[in-house]
């Protein structure tokens, strides 16, 4: 697996420097170096690369206004490159894969290449799952019907295993497994994680999308929860029922949502 790498940074021995630092890799393949955040945009939409290693600070367009620039594409995988730290947070506000300190540390920019190489083997087993349905559907539609409906392993990659929140003033990285559940409160969310609760600023609407259903199941209006973490079920009126979660926590079914608990009834 080749990763089509560009590299945008108005330093040109910043980019020699990253150069350098990534000729170990031989998986890495730099297809292009830009000096500005114009010439960026115009690379990315022209040659569309996995991978973006990103300069914040230049002249006229910074990193973050060549994301907005690609609003409309899409994205490649970015990691920030900067001497900077001051904009770690809004870096991974706009879900960076790494930010990345100058001078590059070799061994963090190898454990950055690893995530990138993860989440590009992710995205292109869904890629992949995409195509060989398009054909079955063609050929053997019987067969297409079993292929989605059964247990689609690749197809679990298009959701998220890491969520970042910030909170606080800092960035949490928060594996999806460990939440229990989320409450709504208007465009925030507050996330229990069991032994803690982060709040992140996001629709419920727009944050079911980057959770795996089969998994994280809304039970009420304002609360999604998570049913590997689900131990008990305990009836109550009116159709409706409770929920006791690993943490004790009790978290009430309405009946609109009763279909979640018939997950739980054999």
């Amino acid at each position: 697996m080749t990763i089509r790498t560009i590299l945008v940074d108005d330093e040109p021995l910043a980019i020699q420097g990253l150069q350098l630092r990534l000729a170990p890799h031989e998986d890495v393949d730099i297809i292009e170096t830009c000096l500005n955040g114009r010439e960026a945009i115009r690379a990315i939409k022209t040659h569309k690369p996995d991978l973006v290693f990103l300069d914040i600070q230049m002249p006229g367009f910074d990193g973050f206004s060549v994301i907005q620039g690609l609003m409309e594409v899409e994205p490649p995988l970015f990691v920030f490159v900067t001497a900077y730290q001051d904009h770690a947070i809004r870096a991974f506000e706009a879900q960076a894969m790494d930010y990345l300190l100058k001078p590059v540390d070799e061994q963090r920019l190898a454990d950055t290449l690893d995530r990138v190489r993860q989440r590009l083997a992710e995205r292109r087993g869904v890629e992949e799952a995409g195509r060989l349905k398009e054909v079955l559907q063609e050929v053997a539609p019987d067969a297409a019907d079993n292929f989605v409906d059964g247990d689609d392993a690749p197809a679990s990659n298009r959701f998220e295993k890491m969520i970042n929140i910030k909170d606080r003033g800092q960035i949490f990285r928060v594996d999806v497994d460990t939440i229990e559940r989320i409450d709504a409160a208007g465009d925030y969310m507050c996330i229990y994680t069991g032994d803690n609760t982060l709040i992140l600023r996001e629709t419920m609407k727009d944050l079911e999308k980057r959770l795996d259903p089969r998994r994280f199941q809304r039970v009420h209006r304002s609360t999604i929860v998570n049913l590997d973490l689900v131990r008990q079920v305990k009836p109550h009126t009116n159709g409706e029922c409770f929920l006791v979660l690993d943490s004790g926590a009790q978290v009430k079914v309405s009946r609109s949502y009763r279909e979640v608990v018939a997950r739980f009834v054999h």
